[in-house]
C-alpha cells in the first residue's frame, strides 16, 4: 500500500492522530508493512473465534508504541477534526476555549520530503523502515553471513557439515521450533544483525533506542509467526492441516511474543555513566542477592466512590496516572476515584543485586554492585552465587526526599531493566556452544582413559608447590567428592541423608604453603569461596560463605584463629550440611552442601612433635573428628630436601614456570572443566567386591588397637566416621576415573590415604602408637593411664605426709617428687589436670595462690 503504518500512542491525545498519513487521507488503521487488510491471511484471522489478543506490556520496555496485529480494530471512532496539523498542545481536542495569547509556535515549513522519512520524536528511528529491515533480516539471514563476518574479525568460525547448512534461513527454522515447543521468547544474537549487510543501521538503532525498536521487533515477530504458520498450513505441513492449523494460528493470536537481544560486548559496571541512560548495555557479574517475586502493576482499576463508575488505566512509560476526577459528565466528582486492587492486572518482577566478579575488582577497592529488575519469564532464572551475563536497558529514576512529599533529590538512582540473561556456567543453546561442548566432552573422556590419570591430576593441582604428593591427592579427591545418598528404608519417612562431601584440615608450621593450596582450590572449584577465620563472623559464615559455596568448596584460612561463636556454626554444617537460624523472628534452615578445606597453625606457631595433636591445635575434639582427612604439614630440617626445595622456589622466580620433572601438566581451565564434568555427570555406586574390601580394611584398622597386653585398656584406632570417610574417598576416586562402579583399586587407594593421614595425625608421641581417642575425646589411652598413675602417687604422697591432719604439700614440691619417682617427664599441664580432677571429686583441696599453693587431703576423702 502507499501509506506507511501509523504510530499508536496509548494514553495521550496524539493517540488518535495519524502522524504519518497526509492531511487529505481518510482515517485508516494499517497493520504491518507490506500487508493489506484485504489479504487472505487477514480475512481468515478476522474470521476466527473472537479471542482477545493480549497487549504486549513488557516490564523491561517503557515504550509509547503499542504492537498491532492483523485483527486489531480501532478502539474508538476517529473524527475528521482529529486529522488537523495542530499538535502543539495536549488540550487541542478538549472542549475548552482557546487561549487569548498569540501562537508562539512557528508554522510548519512546506517540504518536498516524503512522509516515510519521518522519525519518532527524539530519535532517528523511522518505524516503517525499522520494521521493514527487521522483516528482511528474519526472512533473509543465513549462517553463511555469520561465518563470513567471523572470518573478517579473525574469530573462530563454525564448520558446516554440508554447503546446504550454510544456506538455511536461520530464523524461519527458529520460529517453527518456537511454534512446535510453545515458546514465546526469541533469543536474538545482535552480532547477527551486524553480520547481515542491510541491517548494520538497525544494530546501532537497537543499541541506542531499544525502547522504540524492540516493540517494533516484537510486532514483526508475531506477524511472522502468523505468516509462517499460514504458509505451513497452505503447504499441508504435518500438524498444520485443516482445523488443526486453524487452532495453531488461533493459539499464536492469543500469545505475546518477545524478542530478547543479546551478544553485545560487555562493559565494566564501574564505567556506566549518564550517557548510557536508556541505551542497551551488557554487563557481567556475580549474583549476591535476589528478592522474592514482586507483583508489578500493569493495568490499574479505579472505581468512583460516588457513582461506582469504573475505569482502567494502563501503564505509560513505567508510570500509572491516577484519574483526578470521575470521567462521567453526570458525576465529575473530584478525588473520588479509588484503586481496586483485586481487579488490577499484575506481572512478575524481581530485583537482583549483581556484584563485580573478584577478578574485575581494581586493587584496593571494594566490589561494585548494580541493581537489576527482571520481569516475567526471567524471574527466578538466576540464584545467588551464579555468574551472569546480562543485557538490559540502563535506567535512572528520581528518588523522593520523603515518601510523603513530592520533592525529588537531585541525585538519581540507577538500575538495569533486564532484557536477556545468560548464566555463564551453563552451556547455552547456540550451535557454536554445542560444538564446543561436544569437543570438550570428547577430550575429557579421552583424558579419563590415561593410565597415569591420578598422578597427572595430582601434579596439575598447584604445580608451583613442591612435593606434598599425598596432601595434593587428598585435596584432589575432595574436589571430586563422593555421592550424596538418601537411604529409603531407614530412619522413617524419606530416610537419612548421607553426605558425599569430603572435609580436609591442613595443620602445620608457618611457610609450608597451606594458604597457597587454598588459593588454588578456590580458583579450581566450581563454586569456590575463600574466607579467613580471623575476619569472618558467625553471620558472615552462615548467611554468606557457607551458603554461597553450596555445591562447591569453602576454603577457610587461619582456622585456629576463629572465635568460638563462629566455629560452633561449623559443627552442624560439616555433618548435617545445613545451617539452622533462629533469631530476630526468622526460623529457617539453609542448605550448605559444601566441602570444607581448612588450614590452621599450631598453638605455639611451631608444631611440637612431643605433644599430641589436640595440645598443638586450639580446636575442640568434636570439630577435629568431623574432618575426613587431617594432614600435618611440618617443616623438617634435611639438607638434601632443603636444597631441592630452594632450587624449585628460585626456579619459579627465574623462569616463571614450575619444574614438573619432565612430566606434562594440565592447564587450570582444563582441570576445572574435568572436575565440573565429573561432578555433574558421574555418580558411581559400590560394587560387591569393593564393599567386601571396605569391610576388611575397616576391621584391620580396628584390629591395630586390640593387640594390647591382657588387662590393658583397648586403644580405638578407627571409628565408623573413618569407615564413611573411606567410602567417600573411594567414590571420589572412581568418579575421577569416570567409572560407574567403585572397584577394588579405588578402595585400596582410599584406605592408603586414610592410613597415612591417621598415622601422622592420630599418633600418640609418648607411645608411638595410633590412638583415635586423641582426636575424638582429646585424651589417648596412654595419657589416661599416666593420669591414673599420677593420681595414685599423689594421694600416697599426701597420706605419707600426715593425711588430712597435716598442712599438706607445696605444689612445686609435689611436682618435683613425682618427677623424681617417674621415668618420664611430668608435664605441668598434666599435673594441673590431675589435681583439678581430684579436687572436683572432693578428695583434696588447694589453698593459696600461684607459688604458695598448698595441696591438702580433705577429711573423709
Amino acid at each position: 500500500m502507499s501509506s506507511p503504518p501509523r504510530v499508536d500512542f496509548p494514553t495521550s491525545d496524539i493517540d488518535d492522530v495519524d502522524m504519518d498519513a497526509p492531511p487529505q487521507a481518510s482515517p485508516q488503521r494499517l497493520f504491518f508493512p507490506g500487508s493489506d487488510p484485504a489479504t487472505p491471511l487477514a480475512k481468515r484471522v478476522a474470521s476466527f473465534t473472537p479471542l482477545a489478543t493480549p497487549r504486549n506490556r513488557r516490564g523491561d520496555i517503557h515504550s509509547s508504541l503499542t504492537s498491532t496485529t492483523p485483527r486489531r480494530v480501532a478502539r474508538r471512532a476517529y473524527h475528521d477534526d482529529l486529522l488537523s496539523d495542530n499538535l502543539n498542545s495536549d488540550g487541542t481536542h478538549l472542549s475548552i476555549p482557546p487561549s487569548s495569547m498569540p501562537n508562539l509556535t512557528a508554522p510548519t515549513v512546506p517540504t518536498d520530503e516524503p512522509d516515510e522519512i519521518r522519525a519518532i520524536w527524539g530519535t532517528t528511528v523511522n518505524l516503517a523502515e525499522t520494521m521493514k529491515l527487521f522483516r528482511e533480516f528474519m526472512r533473509g539471514f543465513k549462517p553463511k553471513y555469520r561465518a563470513q563476518y567471523d572470518r573478517e574479525q579473525n574469530l573462530r568460525t563454525i564448520a558446516f557439515d554440508s554447503p546446504e547448512d550454510a544456506e538455511v534461513v536461520f530464523y524461519e527454522t527458529q520460529l517453527r521450533t518456537m511454534r512446535q515447543t510453545g515458546q514465546t521468547n526469541l533469543n536474538m544474537d545482535m552480532v547477527n544483525l551486524l553480520a547481515y549487510p542491510p541491517c548494520k543501521k538497525l544494530f546501532g538503532q537497537l543499541q541506542k533506542y531499544p525502547q522504540e525498536v524492540i516493540p517494533a521487533m516484537d510486532q514483526i515477530l508475531k506477524d511472522l509467526m502468523l505468516e509462517i504458520a499460514d504458509e505451513d498450513q497452505q503447504a499441508g505441513v504435518e500438524g498444520m492441516q485443516g482445523e488443526q492449523g486453524d487452532e495453531e494460528i488461533a493459539d499464536i493470536m492469543g500469545k505475546v511474543y518477545k524478542v530478547r537481544p543479546f551478544g553485545l560486548k560487555s562493559v565494566n559496571m564501574r564505567e556506566l555513566n549518564p550517557s548510557d541512560t536508556d541505551k542497551l548495555i551488557c554487563i557481567k557479574g556475580l549474583v549476591i542477592r535476589a528478592t522474592p517475586v514482586i507483583p508489578d502493576m500493569k493495568v490499574a482499576f479505579f472505581r468512583c466512590l460516588t457513582c461506582s463508575h469504573t475505569v482502567q488505566v494502563e501503564i505509560d512509560r513505567g508510570k500509572i496516572e491516577e484519574p483526578g476526577r470521575c470521567p462521567r459528565d453526570v458525576c465529575a466528582s473530584v478525588g473520588t476515584m479509588s484503586l481496586i486492587h483485586n481487579r488490577c492486572e499484575f506481572a512478575d518482577r524481581q530485583v537482583i543485586r549483581l556484584q563485580e566478579t573478584p577478578d574485575a575488582v581494581p586493587d584496593g577497592q571494594t566490589p561494585h554492585t548494580v541493581s537489576l529488575s527482571v520481569y516475567d519469564e526471567l524471574v527466578d532464572l538466576a540464584k545467588p552465587g551464579d555468574r551472569l551475563s546480562v543485557t538490559g536497558i540502563f535506567r535512572s529514576v528520581p528518588v523522593r526526599v520523603n515518601p510523603r512529599q513530592r520533592t525529588m533529590k537531585s541525585l538519581f538512582k540507577t538500575y538495569l531493566d533486564v532484557v536477556h540473561i545468560q548464566v555463564e556456567d551453563a552451556i547455552g543453546g547456540m550451535q557454536t556452544r554445542k560444538i564446543r561442548k561436544a569437543e570438550l566432552e570428547a577430550k575429557l573422556i579421552d583424558l579419563s582413559r590415561r593410565h597415569d590419570l591420578y598422578e597427572l591430576l595430582a601434579r596439575s593441582l598447584a604445580p608451583s608447590i613442591w612435593e606434598m604428593e599425598d596432601v595434593k591427592k587428598g585435596i584432589l579427591l575432595q574436589l571430586f567428592g563422593g555421592t550424596n545418598k538418601n537411604i529409603a528404608r531407614g530412619g522413617g519417612g524419606g530416610g537419612p541423608r548421607y553426605r558425599g562431601d569430603i572435609n580436609v584440615l591442613l595443620v602445620g608450621d608457618p611457610g609450608t604453603s597451606k594458604s597457597q593450596i587454598l588459593q588454588y582450590v578456590h580458583k579450581i572449584a566450581p563454586r569456590g569461596v575463600y574466607t579467613s577465620g580471623k575476619g569472618s563472623s558467625a553471620v558472615g559464615l552462615t548467611a554468606g560463605a557457607l551458603v554461597l559455596s553450596d555445591g562447591g568448596v569453602c576454603c577457610i584460612d587461619e582456622f585456629d584463629k576463629m572465635s568460638d561463636a563462629t566455629r560452633s556454626v561449623l559443627h552442624e554444617v560439616m555433618e548435617q550440611q545445613t545451617v539452622s537460624i533462629a533469631k530476630a523472628g526468622i526460623i529457617t534452615t539453609l542448605n550448605a552442601r559444601t566441602s570444607i578445606l581448612a588450614a590452621a597453625n599450631p598453638v605455639e606457631s611451631k608444631y611440637n612433635v612431643n605433644l599430641p595433636i589436640t595440645r598443638n591445635i586450639d580446636l575442640p575434639p568434636t570439630l577435629i573428628s568431623r574432618f575426613d582427612l587431617l594432614y600435618l604439614v611440618l617443616d623438617r630440617v634435611d639438607e638434601t630436601l632443603d636444597r631441592k626445595l630452594a632450587q624449585h622456589l628460585v626456579g619459579l622466580y627465574l623462569e616463571d614456570a614450575p619444574d614438573t620433572g619432565g612430566h606434562d601438566v594440565l592447564p587450570l581451565e582444563e582441570l576445572s572443566a574435568y572436575i565440573e564434568y565429573a561432578r555433574t555427570h558421574i555418580h558411581p555406586v559400590l560394587s560387591s567386591e569393593a564393599s567386601d574390601e571396605l569391610v576388611a580394611s575397616y576391621v584391620s584398622l580396628r584390629a591395630i588397637g586390640s593387640n594390647e597386653p591382657r588387662g590393658a585398656e583397648k586403644r580405638i584406632t578407627a571409628t565408623t566416621r573413618q569407615l564413611e570417610s573411606m567410602i567417600r574417598l573411594s567414590e571420589a576416586h572412581a568418579r575421577m576415573r569416570f567409572a560407574a562402579h567403585v572397584e577394588l583399586q579405588d578402595v585400596q587407594e582410599a584406605c592408603r590415604l586414610m592410613r597415612e593421614a591417621i598415622r601422622t595425625s592420630a599418633m600418640d608421641p609418648r607411645t608411638g602408637k595410633i590412638d583415635m581417642g586423641l582426636l575424638n575425646t582429646g585424651t589417648g589411652v596412654g595419657q589416661r593411664r599416666l593420669r591414673d598413675d599420677m593420681q595414685r602417687e599423689l594421694l600416697a604422697m599426701l597420706d605419707g605426709a600426715g593425711g588430712a591432719k597435716s598442712r599438706g604439700i607445696r605444689w612445686g614440691d609435689a611436682m618435683k617428687r613425682l618427677g623424681e619417682q617417674s621415668s618420664v617427664r611430668v608435664d605441668a599441664v598434666e599435673f594441673a589436670e590431675v589435681v583439678k580432677a581430684l579436687e572436683n571429686e572432693g578428695v583434696i583441696a588447694v589453698v593459696g595462690e600461684r607459688d604458695k599453693r598448698m595441696i591438702r587431703k580433705v577429711e573423709g576423702g
